[in-house]
């Protein structure tokens, strides 16, 4: 994403060389079958790593995410500069009041548009991207800031709840 706007999106499946539990294959519609003839886990972490570059990362629920990037670049021999954001810990802060904060929750409670099946990575993607910019819009909206960068919200979901609107309030005056 630039300025609020998907510049381009990379998407594969991998092969992993392991079989897909059911429970999984049930989640995510994914299947071993299409795993067969999908590209070995070294191919797309290389590709998905040059796709990303230094860039910061935006997910849900990033601790996961952050923790299998390093492991799968580690084991390429490979660095993985990129900071992560959380849209799970922001929203916690910002939308104290949802009812829980997956995904699908917090996209139903904004009315954010659904891209297809939850739990696959492109359309997880989408709606991610759908809640960082309303995460975005709702802290410069409530709190007069222009600029909401990736520094800024990893600050956020770096602050506890009831320390939330001091920082943004600072920010405001300083």
């Amino acid at each position: 994403m630039r300025d609020g706007n998907v510049v381009d999106r990379y998407q594969s499946l991998m092969n992993a060389g392991r079989r897909i539990p059911a429970e999984v294959v049930r989640l995510t519609g994914i299947t071993n079958e299409m795993i067969a003839l999908a590209p070995a886990a070294s191919t797309v972490m290389r590709e998905a790593a040059k796709f990303v570059g230094n860039h910061p990362v935006v997910a849900h629920n990033a601790g996961f995410d952050r923790r299998f990037w390093q492991a799968e670049l580690a084991h390429l021999g490979m660095s993985a500069p990129q900071s992560f954001a959380c849209t799970m810990l922001v929203a916690r802060r910002v939308y104290p009041q949802a009812q829980n904060h997956k995904l699908a929750t917090l996209a139903k409670m904004l009315n954010l548009p659904m891209a297809g099946r939850a739990h696959r990575a492109m359309a997880d993607a989408e709606v991610t991207s759908g809640l960082w910019s309303r995460l975005r819009h709702d802290i410069a909206e409530t709190y007069g800031l222009g600029q909401i960068d990736h520094d800024l919200m990893t600050r956020v979901q770096a602050t506890s709840r009831a320390n939330v609107a001091t920082l943004l309030r600072s920010l405001c005056t300083g």
